[in-house]
């Protein structure tokens, strides 16, 4: 039972990341049917801002306190992130939104190279390590053991999420933003500025992205410029789980996936003898993904977005 309540919150954990990141390919998906593969490297360039930022503050102030440091971070990564991706879709989505789908496709994948070059030739290809900045003291839950970051990032993300829930449902934007998905002629028609509502949802998926890339780097205590490819393809399989298109859907897949890689890791591991298990939990994300585009293409909460008129 401790093994259980144990592997369970690691897996809350890693699915609140997960279904963070997810939010951004689900969001840009949902109104542009556009696969954004740059987004787990928009996740990586929030990390490196954030500690960045966080080493020039504890050299110039240290003694401020740990969370002080991750706030600060996190301030300074997601307008940077929000400014990259709105670039990214200025200069190469636009462009191409009436274009065969694989051109965009084969232009994100592009984009998330050179953004991996960017940031290898200004943060260097080597990992940086990041400070303890949240206290590390183990917290005894039901026989199992948590500590502040996690608990920090599954809360955090709840509440991430919820609003999220409450702007595109109770919100001018949240209707404008579904009337675009739905056809952006006609929501252009409506009075609706589809340009506008596209930028805004590359800038809250990218947003997300940065505070998701904070708490990994705060989490696993390094960051380095190829730190978002891994994240990011799991959290595309978590959209797909739960159903591309579909912000519900994104979340749910994203707490299922991190339930199923930290379950399967812990018990397998413990079935082999520790020769399988963490090392391969890799394994288990993309045998999901290729379980449910061969059973269920649609996803387990299905696609929500009408076709193009």
């Amino acid at each position: 039972m401790d093994t259980f309540v144990q592997q369970v919150i690691n897996g809350l954990v890693l699915g609140s990341l997960y279904s963070l990141i997810a939010l951004g390919y689900t969001m840009v998906y949902g109104i542009l049917n556009l696969i954004n593969f740059a987004h787990g490297d928009v996740l990586m360039v929030g990390a490196l801002t954030a500690v960045s930022m966080i080493f020039v503050l504890k050299a110039q102030f240290p003694e401020l306190p740990g969370w002080l440091l991750l706030l600060a971070g996190t301030v300074a990564a997601i307008p940077v992130c929000v400014a990259v991706s709105l670039i990214i879709e200025r200069v190469a989505y636009r462009p191409l939104r009436n274009a065969p789908r694989l051109a965009p496709l084969i232009t994100a994948i592009g984009v998330s190279i050179v953004l991996q070059t960017l940031a290898m030739m200004i943060w260097g290809r080597n990992y940086i390590s990041v400070p303890q900045l949240l206290p590390s003291e183990p917290i005894n839950f039901l026989g199992a053991t948590v500590t502040v970051s996690k608990l920090a990032i599954i809360v955090l993300s709840a509440i991430i999420m919820a609003g999220l829930m409450l702007l595109v449902n109770r919100t001018k934007l949240g209707r404008a933003m579904r009337a675009t998905a739905e056809n952006p002629r006609v929501a252009g028609l409506m009075g609706v500025n589809p340009n506008y509502v596209i930028a805004v949802t590359f800038a809250i998926g990218a947003a997300l992205a940065a505070v998701a890339g904070v708490m990994i780097a705060a989490t696993y205590s390094v960051a380095h410029f190829y730190m978002g490819f891994m994240p990011g393809l799991k959290a595309f399989t978590a959209a797909v789980l739960g159903g591309i298109g579909n912000i519900p859907g994104a979340m749910v897949g994203g707490l299922l996936l991190g339930l199923i890689e930290s379950l399967g890791a812990g018990y397998i591991g413990q079935l082999t003898g520790g020769v399988l298990g963490s090392h391969y939990q890799d394994v288990f994300a993309f045998i999901v993904l290729c379980a449910v585009l061969i059973l269920r293409p649609s996803g387990l909460l299905g696609e929500r977005v009408a076709d193009r008129a």
